[in-house]
């Protein structure tokens, strides 16, 4: 009698760099022929890929930590695994609070994941959060999407940034070879891929802990460099990259998204704060006005670009002023989206032990009124598009109207309009825009004239 496949289910937290790493373990668990589960409470093999910027996100992993840890006391045979940055932060500790758990990994460790579990099989709790040097990436991912692909460029942060946990957990930086990249990709447009994101938590720092200097003696494999080695991969219509730091954005890499035709106009570049002396608390290494700079490039070369951003408010110490010098760089630039978070004190951070701490009554109300002028400053950008033709890259339908399908432009604009998923999935389409939101758009599909 043959025995069903153990099955699987991977709950991601977090960032796009979480859901790279997921979406690789979840291929070395389709290659240790294990099902994919839609229901974590159905799966065998539960895997939670964790976050830890900021604490609700890491509350809400011990919540369902706990209902799994229940499961598994009338179903022992259940491997439970927490991967990712919580995992990274609190190593041993976990299993003293969740002893039901089967390994702990951090983000290092994704590639080794059959190897770790080969050691569960053999009835050891695995705790694998040591440093080490990430192994290349060998694995096929199990991909969420048919049409954009992940492709990591670089692992770690060497930024001290005083109020982030990130390069604690994920440790140093580490840069894939150039040659590797481009296989990946090669791989991807072969396999119909249209669009890759190369992603780094700080991409702009890509190479530097690689070898080689030109007769110039300036350093090669630097991220401009490596979009010029990759811009006419086969198949691979659109490229962009995040997430940029300012302190190493440069006017050289603007040139090349300028010049490459497929790198996309869209710039995720974080600012955090709009006061110098709140950015040097934060350790960030720039000036509000050095960002303007950077920004004011990116327009002077593609006046169209889209900008987004992430921003932080409430950080210790930070004035209403100061709070204001944050709404008045986010009305001056105009930002087509704008992640926003109230600061969170993070464990094993400076700023987290510093005594003055704002009351969340502050942080709340700062936050609401930076989301109110988001929206506003959003809406504002949008009208540009009204009654524009778009290329719009097909995704899937839109859930909320099976009638239509949904893609991006090339600024990163969600974009609905009528049409068959089956037949224009992966398609570059065009689409004349009819209706403008602050964050998304509505069209209709221009027909092509046959002659």
């Amino acid at each position: 009698m043959t025995t069903a496949p153990r099955r699987y289910h991977v709950t991601t937290f977090g960032c796009q760099m979480n859901k790279a790493d997921s979406e690789r373990m979840a291929g070395i668990l389709d290659d240790m022929g294990l099902q994919w589960e839609a229901d974590p409470y159905q799966a065998d093999v539960v895997l939670y890929n964790t976050c830890t910027i900021r604490d609700n996100a890491e509350q809400k992993v011990y919540s369902y930590l706990g209902r799994q840890a229940k499961r598994k006391q009338e179903k022992p045979d259940l491997t439970l695994i927490v991967a990712g940055c919580v995992a990274q932060q609190e190593g041993e500790a976990l299993l003293r609070r969740v002893p039901e758990l089967d390994l702990v990994m951090g983000p290092q460790h994704a590639n080794r994941l059959q190897d770790l579990l080969e050691q569960v099989m053999d009835g050891n709790q695995v705790v694998a959060t040591e440093p080490i040097h990430i192994m290349e990436d060998i694995t096929k991912p199990r991909r969420d999407s048919q049409v954009t692909a992940w492709v990591n460029v670089i692992y770690g942060c060497n930024e001290r940034c005083t109020y982030c946990v990130v390069p604690g957990v994920r440790g140093v930086e580490q840069s894939r070879t150039p040659e590797a990249i481009r296989a990946e990709m090669e791989a991807l447009g072969q396999q119909g891929y249209k669009e890759i994101t190369l992603l780094g938590q700080n991409i702009d720092a890509y190479g530097r802990d690689l070898p080689g200097v030109t007769a110039e003696g300036r350093r090669q494999n630097t991220l401009t460099d490596l979009l010029y080695y990759v811009h006419d991969v086969p198949g691979i219509e659109r490229i962009r990259f995040a997430t940029s730091h300012p302190r190493y954005f440069t006017e050289r890499l603007i040139k090349a998204c300028a010049e490459l035709p497929k790198v996309c106009e869209h710039f995720h570049i974080p600012f955090q704060s709009g006061d110098n002396d709140v950015l040097k608390a934060m350790a960030r290494g720039y000036t509000h006005e050095k960002y303007r700079r950077i920004i004011d490039t990116i327009r002077e070369y593609m006046p169209d670009a889209s900008i987004s951003a992430d921003a932080i408010v409430g950080f210790p110490g930070e004035t209403e002023e100061q709070f204001q010098k944050t709404m008045q760089l986010t009305e001056d630039i105009g930002f087509d989206m704008l992640n926003t978070a109230a600061y969170s004190p993070r464990p094993n951070t400076p700023a987290a032990v510093w005594e003055n701490q704002l009351s969340e009554e502050v942080k709340s109300d700062r936050l609401q009124r930076l989301n109110h002028l988001v929206n506003v400053k959003a809406a504002e950008r949008s009208q540009r598009y009204r009654d524009r033709i778009e290329e719009v890259l097909v995704e899937d339908v839109n859930p909320k109207d099976p009638t239509q399908v949904m893609g991006r432009t090339r600024g990163n604009r969600l974009t609905f309009f009528a049409g068959d998923i089956n037949q224009l999935k992966g398609q570059l389409v065009k689409v004349q825009i009819t209706e403008i939101r602050a964050f998304s758009l509505t069209g209709e599909q221009l027909i092509p004239v046959v002659a």
